[in-house]
């Protein structure tokens, strides 16, 4: 079998039957994307694939300007990753929620039919549609019916939709993937894991009082290392089957009280704990596990990260970023 030269890759140059494929990722400058890039670089000359360099600027809710990338670039395979993802945020906004997430894939749905894509879509959805679940329920399965309870998760089960349809109808190879909760080195704040991180690493180099406001710790959420996720993307791009739904996630529920304990641990730091009412959300899942035997099954797939390598390389990252400032 030939091998493929990382530089050869690069330039888009292969030994005979094995091509480059040019893969187009949206939302490459964000969280996951950043992790994507660097999983990328490491695995370009295994994975055949290189990475279509795009204007971090541009808009998925302005058709003409998807369709200018589009365009520009041809890709052989799509990760649709792009989407606002707060949930707070979709709850303040619902408008532009969905027309960053919905629309936004509506676009890039039509710019690749039109362009004659015939590669493979991976649309990144989320856990989040899944809604509340009765515990008798859990693990959840892909099986579960979506049940949206937020403008984020609505969004999701529309673009969700949206790709279907266009697989029935028009033939694309799209995949769906549904991570569930993930974290890691660059995440922001507003979200739980990378957020305690911030405090406790604030505490342990004096910028704040050993006091900690926290909402509701007794939930459970399923936690992967964003580069356990990412893994899993570039396998169901692979050989994850057309118009199949798959769960993205560890299998293993953790109390998110049990998640401030290993951040507090590898920060070295002990705080008060304060419960703040304002950090309740009204409506929420009080335990959550998903099932990953179909992307396991189907993928060959297997998490690789410890929650408490995790959690110690996100108290790294903060502890760089907050010593610099």
């Amino acid at each position: 079998m030939a091998v493929l030269d990382v530089q050869d890759v690069r330039r888009g140059v292969a030994p005979a039957g094995l091509p480059v494929k040019k893969l187009l990722v949206t939302g490459l400058s964000g969280f996951v994307g950043t992790s994507l890039r660097g999983y990328l670089t490491g695995n370009e000359a295994s994975l055949g694939m290189a990475l279509c360099e795009t204007a971090d600027d541009y808009d998925l809710r302005d058709g003409d300007a998807v369709a200018r990338v589009v365009r520009q670039h041809s890709p052989d395979a799509v990760i649709h990753l792009a989407a606002q993802s707060h949930v707070v945020a979709s709850m303040e906004d619902p408008a532009t929620t969905l027309q960053v997430n919905t629309v936004g894939t509506a676009n890039l749905l039509k710019a690749l039919g039109d362009n004659g894509f015939s590669g493979r879509l991976l649309y990144v959805s989320s856990a989040d549609i899944y809604g509340s679940v009765d515990e008798a329920h859990l693990p959840v399965t892909e099986m579960q019916h979506p049940a949206p309870r937020n403008p984020y998760a609505v969004s999701k089960v529309a673009a969700e939709l949206l790709c279907l349809q266009a697989a029935r109808a028009t033939g694309l190879q799209a995949v769906i993937a549904r991570p569930f909760n993930h974290t890691g080195p660059g995440q922001r704040p507003e979200f739980a894991i990378s957020g305690f991180a911030k405090d406790a690493v604030s505490i342990a180099i004096g910028r704040q009082p050993a006091r900690l406001l926290v909402g509701d710790l007794d939930v459970t959420r399923d936690y992967l290392d964003v580069r356990d996720v990412v893994d899993a993307y570039f396998k169901l791009l692979a050989k994850g089957v057309t118009g199949e739904i798959y769960n993205v996630c560890s299998g293993h529920e953790q109390r998110l009280g049990d998640m401030l304990d290993i951040v507090l641990e590898c920060a070295g730091v002990k705080a008060e704990i304060i419960r703040d009412p304002g950090r309740m959300r009204p409506v929420e899942q009080r335990r959550m596990c998903g099932g990953n035997r179909k992307l396991m099954e189907t993928t060959g797939w297997m998490p690789r990260h410890s929650l408490q390598q995790t959690v110690q390389q996100l108290v790294d990252y903060w502890t760089r970023k907050l010593r610099r400032r």
